[in-house]
């Protein structure tokens, strides 16, 4: 998904050692496009926190009612420094990119693009879809593979069942089960479906920090509630995650991880980058249509590509998490 803001905010990311508790992170509602825009509710990046390990970006939107808001259209646009992780619980997306690839988004299926050096996509619901629901995530690449060359993967993970609880991952390694889905830096990603009443304890990895995203339901993370699409981030530090369903029905979360990720990053629009003059190098390239992200063909949308907007005129100070 792009990021089609209209004045998007330049963001310099890098954060500070938390001591371990629970932090909830309320999201922002952002539309993307017109009157009848898709809204989605942006939880990553903010003030309080940047980054969760390598993810950088999360956009969670639906359900939605395609016949109000019209679906996705995304015209062609372009990435670069990043990897961006599609994943849906209702509807399907079209997915095309200058790599070649033409597929489907689905439920429960990881879409993975890898746009380095620069690539260009666009997503568009289906005709046959109602209901769209789903999260839109983006992964930093480290510097030394932030120039890699474009890739995509798509995944579906197998349903694992605990008591209690019905798990799928996509990225990494949760209660027994590992997507073989190749990562630059480690992470987590997974989506849990909490039965009624449930209470689960899942082993988890020290060195890493944890996001834990709600989707539906009343969910509560090491006895912090969640509700309204809020993310609940835990500091490295612990080898178990308490979670627990106090509702009379279902609840959904998406379980993210990975290891503090150590570098600055500049995010801009679609871009992820290191400096001002790069972000703006980047910018100037797509305008000029330059081959660094390469043709999107079989879009046939009502804009043959998003044009980037304006540049800030002035460099913002980097934003960093406070300490507590």
């Amino acid at each position: 998904m792009s990021n089609v803001e209209a004045n998007p905010a330049e963001l310099v990311c890098a954060d500070r050692p938390s001591s371990r508790g629970v932090t909830v992170l309320t999201p922002r509602d952002v539309p993307l496009g017109g009157p009848r825009a898709l809204r989605v509710r942006r939880t990553l990046p903010q003030r309080q926190r940047s980054l969760i390990g390598a993810w950088c970006f999360a956009d969670h939107y639906g359900p939605e009612d395609v016949a109000v808001s019209g679906g996705m259209d995304v015209a062609p646009h372009p990435h670069t420094g990043l990897q961006t992780a599609s994943w849906l619980f209702s509807g399907v997306i079209e997915h095309r990119d200058s790599l070649g690839t033409h597929g489907l988004v689905r439920p429960g299926e990881l879409n993975l693009m890898t746009g380095g050096h620069g690539i260009a996509h666009s997503e568009v619901s289906t005709p046959d879809t109602t209901i769209l629901h789903g999260v839109q995530l983006w992964i930093a690449l480290p510097d030394e593979h932030r120039h890699t060359g474009r890739d995509f993967r798509h995944y579906a993970p197998p349903l694992v069942t605990l008591p209690g609880a019905a798990v799928r991952v996509f990225l990494g390694s949760l209660a027994g089960s590992t997507s073989p889905v190749p990562a630059f830096t480690p992470l987590l990603g997974a989506e849990l479906t909490l039965d009624p009443g449930a209470r689960v304890s899942l082993d988890a990895d020290p060195a890493f920090e944890h996001g834990v995203l709600q989707d539906t339901g009343s969910v509560t993370v090491e006895g912090t509630a969640l509700g309204n699409g809020e993310l609940a981030y835990l500091a490295p530090g612990a080898d178990h995650l308490e979670l627990a369903n106090d509702g009379d029905g279902p609840a959904r979360v998406l379980l993210l991880g990975g290891t503090p990720f150590a570098e600055e990053i500049l995010m801009w629009w679609n871009f992820v980058g290191r400096s001002h003059d790069e972000i703006a190098a980047y910018r100037e390239a797509w305008q000029a249509q330059s081959d660094q992200f390469g043709q999107v063909e079989g879009y046939t949308g009502r804009v043959s590509r998003l044009p980037a907007p304006e540049l800030p005129h002035t460099r913002i100070k980097p934003r960093r998490n406070p300490s507590h």
